[in-house]
């Protein structure tokens, strides 16, 4: 605990970005906080979401100095901050701390592969009530602060594309729309018109982390 310093996350607060140094470790108390790789042009595209399961500190358990992607936070709230420096005595000294952060990295791996698989094999709208869903439940609010810019380089689509996309779902009553926000309506519908992969990213988080993901 004297290692850590609680922190407020801003939303669209870049953490820890991609090139730089990999000088601390952030563990979510609230909030989202995306993994996202940076391309030359500056676009970028979601890999994966960390919530109050996890942590930044991927690349610093391989022993790795510097960050190859940018850290964003999604949903604003708190985090505790580690030096790397800390965080690499905890993990020498604290075979409990290294047993949950090894759990960690398997799930978060496996969150990295679900994803990969599911871009490819289904729909945008599957995609987008999976991703609200994901959201829904790091954040604990039916009401998500994000805008539908985010949303498509997130997804890495055009805009018109992901509005087309929101319209359907809110068309089924299941979300509604509104000025940098989306409203969850009807979370088991939401449910429904995900893909499979969203039942399947909880499914290993639970498995490897069954006491942080209750």
């Amino acid at each position: 605990m004297p290692e850590l310093e609680q922190i407020r996350c801003q939303r669209a607060q870049i953490l820890m970005d991609a090139d730089s140094l990999l000088d601390h470790v952030f563990f979510p108390d609230s909030g989202v906080v995306s993994v996202v790789a940076v391309y030359a042009d500056g676009s970028i595209i979601e890999m994966a979401t960390i919530g109050r399961e996890g942590c930044t500190a991927v690349q610093a358990i391989f022993g790795a100095t510097n960050s190859s992607v940018r850290f964003l936070v999604q949903i604003p709230g708190s985090a505790a901050k580690m030096s790397s420096a800390a965080f690499t005595r905890a993990m020498a000294s604290m075979p409990s701390f290294r047993s949950v952060m090894h759990a960690y990295i398997q799930a978060f791996l496996e969150q990295v592969m679900v994803s990969v698989a599911c871009n490819g094999a289904h729909s945008l709208k599957q995609r987008l009530a999976r991703w609200l869903m994901m959201m829904r439940d790091r954040g604990d609010d039916d009401r998500l602060q994000i805008t539908q810019s985010l949303l498509a380089e997130m997804l890495g689509v055009q805009r018109p594309t992901i509005t087309n996309a929101a319209r359907e779902l809110e068309g089924a009553g299941l979300i509604a729309r509104g000025l940098r926000q989306v409203t969850i309506l009807d979370r088991p519908g939401l449910m429904a018109a995900s893909c499979e992969c969203y039942q399947l990213v909880r499914a290993r988080l639970a498995f490897h982390l069954p006491k942080t993901y209750e």
